[in-house]
């Protein structure tokens, strides 16, 4: 705290206003539906439907009556293993309403993941969809549901186990589930979501209502939404882009949720923004690219997007040119992780162009920032790189069944990020990479970021990645993954280079190109770049200890 105090030093606190919901997420859609029950606030266009906010609260409390009749009470953990769709959204607030901890599996997950997920966090019940794209989730839940002891209950979304399960509600009064939503605190654990590690097992990041619901609230406020919103949220419910910056963005706003499609389309994504005539749209940089990148882009008329939210990895600046050009000039740059509910940085509506691709914002409302050395733990000059961390309402309460995991991630109310960022003197920060993404070429420190966002003036680059894979001479070298504009001659190690002398220190230059169509990804939209590591090293065979290039 004493460090806030010091301009000179990497820490800063976020402002204190509007004050923070000292609410349950059910008792704030209750008190959002009482405000604007007769305005839209769902649109499923898969399905065709189109839901007031009084109609969603119907939805959600037939549910959240269900659950109570089928057994289901505070602290118990029911699952949703399903891609976005407007039952998702209602097992959520269900859920909340009662004070089942909801658990979030990832759809892409195979049968020994959900396996793992469904044992550690002890799950009674699961909500799934019977399938989506390649998977078939019925059966891999029964490949698994020997092996799960406290799984008792299976309802699949749309068919005969739901309708019974629903059928349940009439069993329970409005008081006893009034009653059941005023024996809730809103620092209660409601979510638990297993952040996608890179090695082991994922750890079960534990949300409380007051975690996520106020993270939702204040992500929305500095995208100054009210109730004539409309989100396009392509991005999975499953993660806390979808859950939280999207869905209790909206509730507690009186917005409108806009899902455009179960999974990402950018043609579906396009249609749904021109055609519900949303304000705001959500997305990673990889999904933005995408649409933007449409033959028949030109064909959506995009006039009524004033902001939204780009997260998951930095915004190149080219990308933005594109977004302004658009006439979509309040776009606001996120940054968190989901132990931290999730965001700790945004850009404000009305930050300048290089705030919005070269920063990720100031810190969030009613939260602290610093960054610090990773080996002494100080608080750093601003201006120094070093590892970021945070502190305040929106770490979460810990791993689920791991304090041992939680002790090493928070320090002190502080969550130790693992990213590597900057400050500057007016308190934005630039996230360089992770701890463990940065590469040491010849005792040269380099950041994939900058090496990323200097392929993209490129003008036949469409998209960049960098990895550092092994050298026997230099420790490490640059590998750079391309997207090629289409028709454009691949580039190639000496093309790039001879693009990049005298522009880039020489040591800067990537030794090896790989032209792509895609690039492997997390079902978030996140790049993989452990996975491109390991696919760079194979294919070149540069194994530790081999010569380099070999």
């Amino acid at each position: 705290m004493s460090s806030s105090a010091d301009p000179t030093l990497s820490h800063a606190a976020g402002r204190t206003e509007p004050a923070l919901l000292e609410q349950t997420i059910g008792a704030n859609l209750d008190a959002t539906i009482a405000r604007h029950g007769d305005r839209e606030a769902l649109v499923d266009r898969a399905q065709g439907l189109r839901w007031t906010y009084a109609v969603l609260g119907e939805h959600v409390d037939r549910l959240a009556r269900a659950l109570l009749a089928a057994g289901f009470t505070k602290g118990d953990r029911v699952g949703i293993w399903a891609p976005n769709c407007a039952e998702w959204t209602v097992v959520q607030y269900a859920t909340a309403k009662v004070g089942v901890i909801l658990v979030n599996i990832n759809p892409a997950y195979r049968w020994h993941e959900l396996g793992y997920v469904l044992t550690q966090a002890g799950i009674r019940g699961l909500f799934t969809a019977a399938s989506f794209k390649t998977s078939d989730y019925v059966a891999m839940i029964e490949e698994v549901r020997g092996d799960c002891p406290d799984l008792e209950q299976v309802w699949v979304l749309g068919q005969d186990s739901w309708s019974d399960l629903l059928a349940g509600a009439e069993g329970v009064d409005d008081e006893r589930l009034r009653n059941a939503g005023e024996a809730l605190s809103p620092h209660d654990p409601i979510n638990i979501q297993y952040t996608s590690g890179t090695t082991g097992f994922p750890k079960g990041a534990t949300l409380s209502h007051h975690n996520i619901l106020n993270n939702g609230y204040l992500v929305g406020e500095v995208c100054r939404y009210t109730e004539e919103d409309r989100i396009c949220i392509p991005v999975p419910f499953y993660h806390c882009f979808g859950m939280v910056m999207g869905n209790l963005a909206a509730t507690t706003h009186g917005a409108c949720m806009v899902i455009p499609a179960p999974g990402f389309d950018p043609a579906l994504t396009l249609a749904a923004t021109a055609e519900e005539r949303c304000t705001s749209l959500y997305g990673v940089p990889t999904m933005f690219i995408a649409e933007w990148a449409l033959p028949t882009f030109g064909d959506y008329d995009l006039s009524s997007v004033r902001t939204g939210i780009m997260a998951g990895s930095p915004c190149p600046a080219e990308l933005m040119k594109k977004l302004i050009a658009a006439g979509i000039d309040e776009m606001t740059i996120a940054y968190g992780m989901t132990e931290t509910s999730p965001v700790s940085t945004q850009t404000r509506t009305d930050d300048e162009f290089d705030r919005k691709v070269g920063t990720v914002g100031q810190v969030a409302p009613h939260l602290e920032v610093k960054v610090v050395d990773p080996v002494t733990l100080e608080t750093l000059p601003r201006g120094e790189a070093g590892e970021f961390w945070t502190k305040g309402y929106s770490v979460m309460l810990g791993y689920w069944g791991q304090d041992e995991k939680t002790a090493e991630a928070i320090v002190d109310g502080w969550m130790r990020t693992g990213d590597l960022a900057v400050m500057d003197e007016d308190g934005y920060l630039q996230i360089t990479g992770r701890i463990k993404d940065m590469v040491i070429r010849g005792g040269e420190n380099i950041y994939p970021r900058e090496i990323e966002e200097f392929l993209y003036t490129h003008p036949d680059v469409v998209d960049a990645q960098v990895v550092g894979v092994p050298d026997t001479r230099y420790g490490e070298e640059l590998a750079a993954w391309i997207r090629m504009r289409e028709g454009a001659e691949p580039l190639t190690a000496q093309s790039l280079r001879e693009f990049a002398t005298g522009k880039l220190a020489h040591y800067k230059i990537p030794r090896y190109v790989r032209i792509v169509e895609d690039f492997p990804m997390t079902v978030t939209g996140k790049v993989r770049k452990v996975e491109m590591r390991e696919i760079t090293v194979d294919e070149l065979g540069l194994e530790p200890g081999a010569p380099a290039g070999a």
